[in-house]
């Protein structure tokens, strides 16, 4: 009787103290009164660029883009005893922490409130408990692998991926803008590798979500070193994958800690890249471990459904955005797998090769739990060249982090025509992000073999261009044998057809945004265009039911 008197106040003892431990917890509320005055007046809740963005791919704003209700807001705020760290409008959630026993009173005090997630899953109803392999050490993802060795320029991490060949074509970004979700941004604003996108007002803002601060030219460098491969410039020693993209710079990753609040900070801060219109989002993050261990991820929770910031990433997907993420750099540890948000559906998440494709041995595994083939694509993350931050000369580095935005950037050259390719796109009731990430993959040398931790493999974004805008040249009836000669073309080129005669075709020469750029005669004589600008051009050729279209590169 003694044994059981004493088990029960061992028992008893440690409810109330779980009871008292101070935990992490989002609460999800029920509904925005207010919804229908904000979706009347979209510009309340994002810039015009933004509304631009959905208008172009046909996606409508809906009750996910209203603001978390106000009265709802204060009143958990006002609470005593409890701390509000973040919030989400998408997920209409609030991120808050206090004792269990005072989030639990919650529920019955608010009928707003739809549900309560703890951090903690075990006091979850439904609550997935952490894997019991052992595998619990948290890793600083942001050592130093630097080198002082001067490596020189970016030529092959661009090259491997036939991104050269975009910039060949015009495509540097200079229409899209990208948000880089990070560590810190130190030394971006005093750096000579950064006064290019400085002196042409590249850098548009940001904020620092960590501290609730405007400075974002602080914390960790590695934010820095990921930012030096799509927005780098050294004349005659390194460009950057995207460089005339503009650029958003957020701080959401506390790398002293590893703490679940850093999901909520990225998922305000990709809140925030959808309100200021971005095209693009890259993220050289992911979580599984955190420091409480009761609140660390298993393999089974990598199903894209579960975590905070994966649910969050699908939802910046559907709003437009492309996100891209590292998949992780555990491939030779003993976890091994994806982190997220790299494991949502439709997050481009990418791994590491070295110089000559072969894959690096860090580079994390898929699939995900739900057997979903991840990473999708990879690019150079071995021996990858990117601006140190301190010294400000070209150094060597490795990682995930590296692959992530050297394809960021790429993807956004190749987003850079999509003026043009909406017009046939949306004929074809295609969603245009689907539609570029299919040719993307497509273009991978694994396509249709693909595995494990190389996915789809290394991606050319030649072909992946060629193909994402062959849907505009496909002939409605289709004339044989049409030569554009030469192309490219330096000054002038001729057309010809060995079987129609073509004199009374109308010539419409169009620019890669789909801007007529000049009508033609053809007289047996060249079109001159010295005077265009370098990059692609369409030329369409019409008379009654025929047309066709053919692609020239301006050179």
């Amino acid at each position: 009787m003694k044994k059981i008197i004493f088990l029960y106040i061992i028992f008893f003892s440690t409810q109330i103290s779980s009871q008292e431990t101070i935990e992490d917890a989002w609460i999800f509320l029920k509904d925005k009164p207010n919804a229908t005055t904000f979706l009347n007046n979209p510009l309340t809740m994002v810039s015009q660029r933004a509304i631009y963005r959905r208008e172009t791919q046909g996606i409508a704003f809906d009750e996910k883009d209203v603001p978390i209700h106000t009265g709802y807001y204060n009143q958990i705020r006002n609470e005593e005893n409890l701390t509000i760290l973040g919030k989400s409008k998408w997920l209409n959630a609030i991120h808050v922490q206090a004792t269990v026993s005072k989030i639990k009173t919650l529920s019955s005090k608010y009928n707003f409130i739809k549900a309560i997630e703890y951090a903690n899953k075990s006091l979850n109803f439904k609550g997935k408990r952490i894997s019991k392999n052992g595998v619990q050490n948290h890793v600083n993802k942001f050592s130093n692998t630097l080198s002082d060795f001067n490596y020189g320029d970016a030529e092959n991490q661009i090259k491997i991926l036939k991104g050269n060949e975009l910039h060949k074509a015009g495509l540097t970004g200079k229409r899209q803008i990208i948000a880089v979700i990070d560590a810190g941004f130190p030394n971006v604003n005093t750096l000579e590798a950064f006064k290019r996108i400085r002196d042409n007002n590249q850098i548009l803002g940001g904020y620092n979500f960590a501290d609730r601060n405007d400075n974002f030219y602080t914390r960790n460098s590695h934010g820095t070193h990921v930012l030096s491969t799509m927005a780098g410039y050294l004349e005659g020693k390194f460009v950057g994958t995207a460089p005339d993209a503009s650029f958003y710079l957020f701080i959401t990753e506390k790398a002293e800690s590893e703490t679940v609040l850093e999901e909520t900070l990225w998922v305000e801060a990709a809140e925030k890249a959808d309100s200021l219109g971005v095209d693009v989002i890259n993220t050289s993050l992911g979580y599984t471990i955190f420091d409480n261990p009761n609140h660390s991820y298993s393999y089974a929770d990598m199903d894209g459904k579960t975590t905070f910031i994966s649910r969050g990433a699908e939802i910046a997907n559907s709003r437009g955005i492309l996100v891209v993420n590292a998949v992780g750099n555990s491939g030779n540890s003993g976890w091994k797998y994806l982190a997220a948000p790299a494991d949502a559906a439709s997050v481009i998440s990418v791994g590491a090769v070295d110089a000559v494709g072969e894959i690096a041995p860090f580079s994390s595994f898929g699939p995900t739990s739900d057997n979903r083939i991840k990473p999708e694509i990879l690019a150079q993350g071995l021996g990858v060249t990117v601006i140190n931050f301190s010294s400000g000369q070209v150094s060597l580095s490795n990682g995930t982090s590296f692959s992530s935005p050297i394809v960021a950037g790429l993807i956004a050259c190749l987003n850079d025509n999509e003026g043009f390719i909406l017009k046939s796109v949306n004929k074809r009731n295609k969603n245009l992000n689907d539609f570029l990430k299919e040719e993307l993959y497509k273009s991978a040398d694994r396509y249709n073999n693909p595995t494990n931790q190389h996915g789809y493999g290394i991606p050319d974004f030649e072909k992946a261009f060629n193909n994402y805008i062959s849907v505009f040249s496909v002939n409605e009836i289709l004339l044989n044998d049409i030569k554009v000669i030469p192309n490219p073309v330096t000054t002038s080129f001729y057309i010809k057809n060995l079987q129609r005669d073509l004199k009374d075709y109308q010539i419409t020469l169009f620019d890669i945004l789909g801007k007529k750029v000049s009508n033609y005669q053809l007289n047996n004589q060249s079109i001159d265009i010295s005077e265009l600008q370098k990059g692609v051009y369409f030329l369409k050729l019409d008379k009654a039911n025929t047309s066709a279209t053919v692609k020239i590169l301006k050179q």
